[in-house]
Order: C-alpha cells, then structure tokens, then sequence
C-alpha cells in the first residue's frame, strides 16, 4: 500500500520561503502523476500545484503561480514543493497526493487521487 509523508512545514513570515518535501514508499509502479492540495481553516481543499512522472509538465492554481515551484527526484521517491514570497493567505494544511499508474496530471487535477498524505501546516504570519 503507498504511503506518502509530508515534511517541512512550519511557522514564516510574510514575504519568507519555505521548502515542503513528500515521501513515497510502498509504490514499486512508475507513471504516476503527484501534486499538492491545500485546505485553508473553514475551507475546502483546493488544488495548489501538479508534476508528470517525468517532471516535464506542471501546472499550478493561479494563486501560487510565479511563487512556488514543483519538482520530484523518482530516483529518491521524492516530491518537493519550493514556497516562495510566501502570504498570510498561504496559510493551510498542504497535503500531497498521487494518482494511480498511468495518470497524468490531469487526473491529479480534476481530483482523481490514489494516496493522500497526512498534511503538513504552513503558517504564515503578517
């Protein structure tokens, strides 16, 4: 059964940058898109940021777009995704997420997820 493990996150503040990380284990597949979700207090969970298997496409809400960057290293079976001038409005649990072999980003997108991760908080105080 795939796990996956969020760390790195934590209290900034505005304007700082911070670096969440999600480990995978339990998945000996390959061809799986991943991706990060965020569910702010009293809200949904909303899509934050999505990668390929291979790392050659990604795409991200709107919001977080400029600002935070997606990569994943397979050869570590790990996911990151790099925070950057960082808002009181990112403030959430970030959650990453995987598809099943053979999706791609969109599948991911449109919330066809496999695993979900434990969440990790990101605070970001004004």
């Amino acid at each position: 059964q795939v796990q996956l493990v969020e760390s790195g996150g934590g209290l900034v503040q505005a304007g700082g940058t911070l670096r969440l990380s999600c480990a995978v284990s339990g998945r000996a597949s390959s061809n799986y898109a991943m991706g990060w979700f965020r569910q702010a207090p009293g809200k949904e969970r909303e899509f934050v940021a999505a990668i390929s298997w291979s790392g050659g496409s990604t795409y991200f809400a709107d919001s977080v777009k400029g600002r935070f960057t997606i990569s994943r290293d397979n050869a570590k079976s790990t996911m990151y995704l790099q925070m950057n001038s960082l808002k009181p409005e990112d403030t959430a649990v970030y959650y990453c997420a995987a598809t099943k072999q053979g999706n791609g980003l969109g599948s991911l997108i449109w919330g066809a997820i496999d695993a979900w991760g434990q969440g990790t908080l990101v605070t970001v105080s004004s």
